[in-house]
């Protein structure tokens, strides 16, 4: 429904365009006729406004033809197509009339030329093939010429589209095919071949002792984490590289004339260098579920990688040993530190307490003090009883005078004893030098020297659980797999790395060309 208006308005154009074509070509015959007979008269008109009228009068390619062969069989020098028209008018000649269209196809210029002027030459029909056809065609329908500009733009797209397919395989082989050819080309003709050893170790740590809960751990990656991280971090580092450099020639190994350019360290390399390349050559990985270190070494030779493999395994050995000692250093220290100071602590109690005993000429102060106060009790005792006698004997009318004697000279006795054991024991209980002092200076020197053996015995106690401590923190480096020299090279991986190659191309060629389709979609908009 909606291509028969554009048919009507198509074939109301056309014919608008017919009559006005026609009408052109009969205003410019008539003029032409004008011109021819009376030049004055009609007057000569400008060659531009000419030229303007032949244009609008709509003819085709092929009247234009016609005519330029026609102003070339009349010698005419035309410019242009429609110089040939208006020459061929402005001469009398319509270049559009059938005579003349017949005389065109019917003589040559050669033959015209080569023939007399004088003699008048019989023309007659001939037969053109149907290759050579010059007459105009036919009058295409609006479909049939709808049909034709249909066909004209399917071959324009098919043309476009095969100019745009070999623009996008011509960038793809710029761009993708190319970089992957010549990446291919050095693994498989250029690359070195690198020979890898692989090993396994494993930190553990030493069984703890029963009925302690540190001992449920020991033996597991739980209790040697730390340890294996530090490991790893050492062996990737700058010193595990000068220790492999200065044992076993690594820089001078990769600096040999046979290996590729990419590979091959130059003469005057520097440590950063050498450093890129030993973390690109020495791959580590550590698995935190099961404790184990990975170790895979490349090298030029598969002796040379096994062999930076067993010294990078020493290398670890002696770290995980000094890591371990370490620790034990430290816990040992402080508590035989401890166990020193009580020691000398508890020695200076005892000293402190013998030279108090030795000052008061007595082993036991207390001792001498009680067996004074025993002594005058029992001398208090005497005294009471033979006072008692006395009064006893003096109560009789007459008593025997040498029994009186007696008692009063026994009483006189005990009392002279006593009162020298209450001087003795006066002086044993007061001034500076006295026994109770002196006592309780021992008293509190026995107690200090108490404590100090309970201070002993706890350090003693500390230095064995300190030492038992430390013991089972020592950690065994253990390998479960040793390198063994590699009969074939594992590296380069030439198939799987030309493939990551030209995925990587693609990749980056893909976002650059939908980032320029983007740009250049919102430049345009």
């Amino acid at each position: 429904m909606t291509t028969k208006p554009k048919v009507r308005k198509y074939n109301w154009r056309r014919k608008r365009q017919t009559e006005g074509s026609a009408e052109a070509r009969s205003d410019a015959i008539s003029r032409i006729r004008n011109a021819t007979q009376g030049p004055a008269a009609a007057g000569e008109a400008q060659p531009g406004i000419q030229l303007d009228d032949i244009k609008r009068e709509g003819l085709t390619g092929r009247q234009l033809r016609i005519a330029r062969r026609l102003a070339q069989k009349h010698g005419l020098a035309a410019t242009s197509d429609y110089d040939a028209v208006r020459l061929l008018r402005n001469k009398g000649v319509d270049p559009f009339q059938r005579t003349n269209l017949l005389d065109l196809v019917a003589a040559k210029p050669s033959e015209q030329d080569d023939k007399p002027k004088d003699k008048i030459s019989i023309q007659l029909p001939q037969t053109v093939g149907a290759e050579k056809s010059n007459l105009p065609g036919p009058e295409l329908s609006p479909a049939e010429r709808r049909n034709l500009e249909i066909g004209q733009i399917q071959k324009d797209i098919a043309r476009r589209r095969k100019r745009k397919l070999f623009g996008l395989f011509a960038r793809l082989a710029a761009f993708v095919f190319l970089p992957t050819f010549i990446v291919g080309f050095y693994f498989y003709r250029i690359a070195t071949p690198m020979y890898a050893s692989d090993s396994e170790f494993l930190i553990l740590q030493a069984d703890g002792g029963p009925g302690n809960i540190g001992g449920l751990l020991a033996g597991t990656q739980f209790a040697t984490t730390q340890d294996s991280i530090s490991v790893q971090s050492f062996l990737e580092s700058k010193e595990a590289l000068l220790l492999l450099d200065q044992d076993a020639g690594f820089s001078d190994v990769f600096k040999q004339d046979w290996i590729d350019p990419i590979q091959r360290l130059a003469p005057d390399a520097t440590l950063e260098d050498a450093y890129k390349l030993f973390k690109r050559m020495i791959t580590i990985g550590y698995d935190p579920t099961e404790g184990v270190i990975r170790m895979e070494v490349a090298a030029p030779d598969a002796q040379t990688s096994t062999e930076f493999s067993e010294r990078l395994i020493s290398y670890s050995e002696d770290r995980v040993n000094a890591l371990s000692g370490k620790k034990r250093e430290d816990q040992m220290r402080d508590a035989l530190q401890s166990f020193e100071a009580a020691q000398e602590a508890r020695q200076q109690a005892q000293e402190e307490l013998i030279e108090l005993q030795l000052q008061g000429a007595v082993l036991d102060p207390e001792n001498v003090i009680a067996s004074l106060r025993g002594r005058i009790n029992e001398i208090e005792i005497l005294v009471q009883d033979k006072e008692l006698e006395l009064a006893a004997l003096q109560d009789n009318l007459r008593p025997n005078k040498a029994k009186v004697d007696g008692v009063t000279a026994d009483i006189n006795r005990l009392e002279k004893v006593l009162e020298e054991l209450n001087a003795e024991m006066q002086d044993a209980s007061a001034g500076e030098n006295s026994l109770a002092r002196l006592s309780v200076r021992i008293q509190i020197a026995q107690a200090d020297l108490a404590t100090r053996d309970m201070m002993l015995q706890t350090a003693m106690q500390q230095m064995e659980s300190t030492r038992s401590e430390a013991n089972r923190q020592v950690r065994y480096l253990t390998v479960s797999v040793n390198p063994i020299p590699s009969q074939e090279p594992s590296y380069p991986r030439k198939f799987e790395n030309t493939i990551l190659a030209f995925l990587l191309f693609a990749g980056i060629y893909l976002m650059i060309s939908l980032t320029a389709s983007v740009l250049r979609e919102q430049v345009s908009s």
